[in-house]
């Protein structure tokens, strides 16, 4: 039989761990996370990263692997997945892997071009130049430095600034210079399964997910890594708002709002970004079964 990595994949709030995890039983294999936060073992609750419980049923890797402070990236990943599947691939035919982080799900199933790893003295340096000089004025230098790159780049997103700003000032060229955007041959095939909703059903998940997790304890953990806030791996949505909270700029019932406001907007981002792919095949999180004659019928 082939080898085949099946990927399930959709937006935030769809019910990607409850179907994969019945996936994962019934062809008796475990699931590869592919969430670039629920790697960090600080924040369970922030990223609803599946449970003690999921997790006694069904072995995940990639899950509370890391910490806050750790460097990682879609590269990492990448190599880190392809180490793990040849060796799933010794004992079974399928692996699985699920989640919505569309850089880490790309990066395995394309490859990703080979950038060079930043070294610790640059990355510091810049951390404080972003602390020091501000969002903006490092977004001038980029347009400065590589303006193909500038063009495009998410200019309200730090780490992507940060991110190129270190790659130019390391190597001495521009970050463009680094991406070819060539996709790599795989040595197993790739089945690909969309999950998705009515968005006004979407929305309302996303809407009584997040008060879940407030009641679930989410303040509490916020407030314990309210210390390192300004590290890129907690510049994403709910912490930043729950971080304005504790500082006094908004009510924790406005944070609420705000948080899933920006929920929903991250969740229509990624049906954005997934729904270019033409080798996804879309269902309902609760059609099971279909998704399992899906993948028995093809692998």
């Amino acid at each position: 039989m082939t080898k085949t990595l099946v990927v399930i994949l959709g937006p935030t709030g769809v019910g990607k761990t409850d179907t994969c995890i019945r996936v994962a039983k019934q062809f008796n294999v475990p699931i590869i996370n592919a969430d670039s936060r629920q790697i960090f073992q600080e924040i369970p609750i922030g990223t609803a990263a599946p449970t003690q419980v999921q997790q006694q049923e069904i072995r995940h890797y990639f899950v509370g692997n890391h910490h806050l402070d750790d460097y990682y990236s879609a590269s990492m990943y990448e190599q880190d997945v392809l180490s793990l599947l040849e060796k799933l691939f010794t004992s079974q035919d399928i692996a699985l892997m699920s989640g919505g982080s569309m850089m880490y799900i790309d990066a395995v199933c394309n490859g990703i071009d080979d950038i060079p790893t930043v070294d610790e003295q640059t990355r510091q340096w810049m951390k404080q130049r972003l602390h020091d000089e501000g969002l903006a004025a490092l977004v001038e230098e980029l347009r400065q430095l590589d303006p193909i790159h500038y063009d495009f780049v998410d200019k309200n997103n730090p780490r992507r600034v940060v991110h190129a700003l270190e790659i130019c000032h390391m190597t001495g060229k521009t970050y463009t210079s680094f991406r070819t955007n060539k996709i790599k041959e795989r040595p197993f095939q790739i089945i690909k399964i969309g999950l998705n909703l009515p968005r006004k059903e979407l929305y309302q998940r996303i809407n009584q997910r997040v008060l879940n997790m407030i009641q679930e304890g989410w303040v509490e953990e916020a407030l314990k890594v309210y210390p390192k806030r300004e590290l890129n791996s907690l510049h994403t949505v709910g912490y930043r708002e729950l971080f304005d909270y504790l500082d006094g700029l908004y009510t924790l019932d406005e944070a609420i709002e705000k948080i899933q406001s920006n929920t929903r907007r991250y969740m229509r981002k990624q049906l954005t970004w997934f729904k270019r792919d033409q080798k996804i095949r879309w269902f309902s999180p609760n059609n099971i079964e279909e998704i399992i004659n899906y993948i028995s019928k093809s692998i």
